[in-house]
């Protein structure tokens, strides 16, 4: 049912770790009336090597926790738990509370029409759902499958060490010749800059006429899209000019916490540990 005007708007968030801070931090942006419900699982993650059954079990106890704050919608920020347990929090939530699942960028990075890789996590990288929407998306495109071991979990600890050996083994990885990257973790957006200058730096050392510049590379991530489309769901335009009065809830398992010091060490963390808490 669409917000009626001049009603508060609030977007729940939900992940196994810290990944759902860049789609807040894009919530936040286009809405900053907007109250924000940030829902992880210390107790279960990683839910990367769980069975789908298990990923399903830990997403539905996360989801259900936002849910009962009375969210106007819910963002699965999560590659995995939108593989694995979409159809069951939907099950459960809607049509009451609308669900949005998170998709890796190939549509558009392939619509570029140059060629490009997709950044996962090695659970993801071939996995049938990531073939799928390769042969739905990039049929015929120049894409090349890079799996990033380590990555999201060296992100999740803030771990700077480990993170700058994860993404430079990464774009080792990564062919030359590629001028967009697909951030298939939502992790990995927290760390974008770092991924284009890995990813850049062999290519600025591609020869090039000096008319013809190399070209910068694109990095694909989802935070933006689901951020707009959780909106889109519920009927409200985005008005980054609103007044900056939302509030940020952080659950954790289910229970009250607050922003966790490793959310901390970003960009995103940051902005959203500067909003206050609800009254």
């Amino acid at each position: 049912m669409p917000i009626v005007y001049g009603d508060r708007v609030k977007i729940a968030l939900m992940d196994s770790g810290i990944g759902l801070l860049a789609a807040a931090a894009a919530v936040r942006r286009l809405r900053p009336d907007a109250d924000l419900v940030l829902s992880s699982d210390p107790d279960g993650m990683p839910w990367g090597p769980r069975t789908p059954e298990g990923v399903a079990e830990r997403a539905l106890i996360v989801a259900e926790a936002a849910a009962e704050t009375g969210a106007d919608a819910l963002i699965v920020a999560c590659n995995t738990a939108s593989v694995h347990a979409l159809p069951a929090l939907r099950a459960r939530l809607e049509p009451a509370l609308p669900v949005i699942g998170t998709v890796p960028a190939i549509k558009p990075a392939a619509a570029g029409g140059a060629a490009f890789a997709i950044w996962a996590t090695p659970a993801t990288t071939g996995s049938p759902y990531q073939r799928g929407l390769l042969t739905e998306f990039a049929a015929g495109a120049a894409a090349t499958e890079v799996p990033c071991p380590g990555l999201a979990d060296a992100i999740e600890q803030a771990d700077e060490d480990a993170i700058d050996r994860a993404v430079a083994a990464a774009a080792a990885r990564t062919p030359n010749g590629v001028t967009a990257v697909v951030l298939g973790c939502t992790h990995y957006e927290l760390v974008a800059e770092r991924v284009r200058a890995a990813v850049r730096a062999p290519l600025a050392q591609l020869p090039a006429a000096p008319s013809q510049p190399v070209p910068p590379l694109i990095l694909h991530g989802s935070a933006g899209a689901v951020a707009a489309q959780a909106l889109r769901r519920i009927g409200v335009s985005p008005d980054p000019q609103a007044p900056p009065v939302g509030s940020v809830t952080v659950l954790h398992s289910g229970r009250p916490a607050s922003l966790s010091t490793r959310a901390l060490a970003y960009v995103e963390g940051r902005l959203l540990a500067a909003v206050g808490q609800p009254r």
